[in-house]
């Protein structure tokens, strides 16, 4: 993990069909709003069963960026735990309180050859984010919830409007 850009080399798989796939997920329930917050033993079983579901709809991340917080390296190791895949994994601390203007460009800056990219933050961004793909945004984004965008367009020029999302359930 590193406090990079996300651009890893080891990413060779071509987008599926053309289509992008961005997975925008809201770190589990936690211990507290710091930075070293840990996930509870609910928030541990949370990212696990997202990564349950994420492999039983066929969504398997060719790349994964969390922020450098305690809460969501944990929830990405838990996720990728229940999703029995490993994929590269960088910890970015420009997600760590991003707005979601941040947490779009550093989105923009994925590697072309990524398909599916899951970004896993902390509210309101992720909330905030979501909720600019989708058609109807929900009441709440609780810890662990997954939005899944099908984007239209290449990563560079990803935003709202430029693809459509929905609520993983």
């Amino acid at each position: 993990m590193s406090d990079s850009v996300p651009t890893p080399a080891s990413v060779t798989s071509a987008p599926r069909g053309g289509v992008r796939r961005l997975l925008l997920m809201r770190h589990a329930r936690a211990t507290g709003t710091h930075h070293d917050a840990e996930l509870t033993p609910d928030g541990e079983r949370q990212a696990d069963e997202v990564g349950s579901r994420l492999r039983a709809a066929g969504l398997v991340p060719d790349l994964v960026v969390c922020s450098d917080a305690r809460r969501t390296r944990a929830t990405a190791d838990g996720v990728l735990a229940g999703l029995g895949a490993t994929p590269p994994v960088e910890a970015e601390s420009a997600l760590y309180g991003a707005s979601p203007d941040t947490t779009l460009e550093l989105v923009t800056m994925t590697e072309p050859a990524v398909g599916t990219l899951l970004v896993i933050g902390h509210n309101p961004s992720m909330a905030l984010l979501a909720t600019g793909f989708l058609d109807d945004a929900p009441d709440s984004f609780p810890p662990a919830t997954v939005v899944v965008v099908e984007l239209e367009v290449e990563w560079l020029y990803a935003a709202p409007g430029t693809g459509r999302g929905r609520l993983l359930v």
